[in-house]
């Protein structure tokens, strides 16, 4: 036996949030509408009902540079204690990769890392229910545009679900968190230009109380990413992404480029945001 311990930031478990990137790089590549993001969904949706959640698939389907395609975006509120959750917070991820036709890729830290990241914020805080009531977590398909992002190439999962927001629930929302190519060794996370400022602030803080704070820059410009469409319909929504990734749409974003102890630096730092600051 062993004490439980007294913070939740201390509850992230590296092993299973990195077995999740490896299952997921298991399936292979993973674009949207194919066979293996099937699998990746039943996938997530199997483990967050494990821990106490309950998934809605948001299906729609799209117009693309390849035609029309299907896409799934998987929307989680906490079911335990049969009180109806009305969560004021978003956590995010996309968990498709990017189609290419030269090159397998399967996207270990680009779509897999913030995806297993994310599940085992899902485990951690399904064992804090008062936390979970108030947390919506959202895996975005579609993130990755079919050939190059534009306004209609890209982000069609984290559109669509602000569009659907925006007639009515965008008010019970007053921030979010996304994750985005969070696994990188040499780990230094660099949130964009046009972050949310208060966000931005209580985020380092949180690093800075867990002494992780050297981990954590701005990058010198804005990112095209899922928080846009939230930003645009004022969900103040922080993209929590290391930019600087050599591998970055390559055939060598491979398991081996992504460290568990980078997830743990990200997921203790989330942690003591959440119960420390944005949801207090």
């Amino acid at each position: 036996m062993r004490a439980a311990p007294a913070n939740i930031w201390e509850e992230f478990s590296v092993e299973k949030a990195f077995a999740h990137v490896q299952r997921l790089v298991d399936f292979g590549p993973r674009p949207a509408g194919s066979k293996a993001l099937e699998k990746s969904r039943d996938y997530i949706e199997d483990q967050l009902r494990r821990s106490g959640w309950q998934v809605t698939r948001q299906a729609f389907s799209d117009d693309t540079p390849r035609g029309k395609i299907q896409f799934v975006n998987l929307i989680a509120q906490f079911s335990g204690q049969g009180k109806a959750a009305s969560p004021s917070f978003l956590l995010c991820s996309h968990y498709d990769t990017k189609m290419f036709d030269a090159i397998r890729f399967v996207g270990a830290n680009d779509g897999g890392s913030s995806t297993g990241l994310l599940l085992e914020l899902a485990r951690v805080i399904g064992q804090h229910p008062n936390l979970a009531r108030k947390i919506e977590l959202v895996f975005f398909d579609g993130e990755e545009a079919i050939e190059q992002f534009s306004q209609t190439d890209g982000l069609y999962g984290s559109r669509y679900f602000a569009r659907q927001l925006q007639s009515g629930g965008a008010k019970q929302f007053r921030g979010g968190l996304l994750f985005d190519m969070v696994g990188d060794r040499s780990l230094g996370i660099t949130l964009p230009a046009n972050s949310p400022v208060e966000i931005a602030r209580d985020i380092f803080a949180a690093a800075e109380v867990l002494k992780l704070r050297n981990y954590f820059t701005y990058l010198g410009r804005e990112l095209v990413d899922d928080h846009v469409p939230l930003n645009a319909i004022g969900i103040p929504t922080l993209d929590i992404i290391d930019f600087d990734y050599p591998w970055w749409h390559t055939a060598d974003d491979t398991i081996d480029k992504v460290s568990a102890q980078s997830l743990r630096i990200v997921g203790s730092v989330a942690l003591y945001y959440l119960s420390e600051f944005a949801l207090r």
